[in-house]
């Protein structure tokens, strides 16, 4: 038995003016998250490097003091040095995957009603 596949029938533009919604709300919200702007930026760059960094760093040493205990040259640094890599990358990979997410699951908030003083689309016109 195949799988059905679920039917969107809402239209081309209804899909498009819903993700033009998502992003503008997203950008929003990066508005207004207070400290944000660059240096948010340049903060999370530096938090993706050290967690390629310090993975890395620990290996390096890891291998050179198996190098010395078993007196092998420099095979133990070099494959501690790949592991500390690939676990650096993973490191790296999570702490932007969560911020991502983190960006999207934000709450949306709430419209004010006609009814709280809020305006409506005619009193815009």
């Amino acid at each position: 038995m195949t799988p059905r596949r679920r039917v969107d029938r809402r239209s081309d533009s209804e899909r498009f003016g819903e993700r033009v919604e998502r992003k503008a709300e997203r950008k929003l919200r990066a508005r207004r998250r207070a400290g944000g702007g660059i240096w948010y930026g340049l903060g999370m760059m530096g938090l993706v490097g050290w967690a390629v960094a310090v993975p890395v760093l620990l290996a390096v040493a890891l291998g050179l003091w198996l190098d010395r205990m078993m007196g092998a040259g420099v095979s133990w640094t070099l494959g501690m040095v790949v592991l500390g890599f690939a676990v650096g990358c993973f490191n790296a990979w999570y702490w932007v995957r969560r911020e991502s997410r983190a960006d999207r699951e934000e709450p949306k908030p709430e419209a004010p009603s006609a009814e709280a003083g809020g305006t409506n689309e005619e009193d815009e016109r």
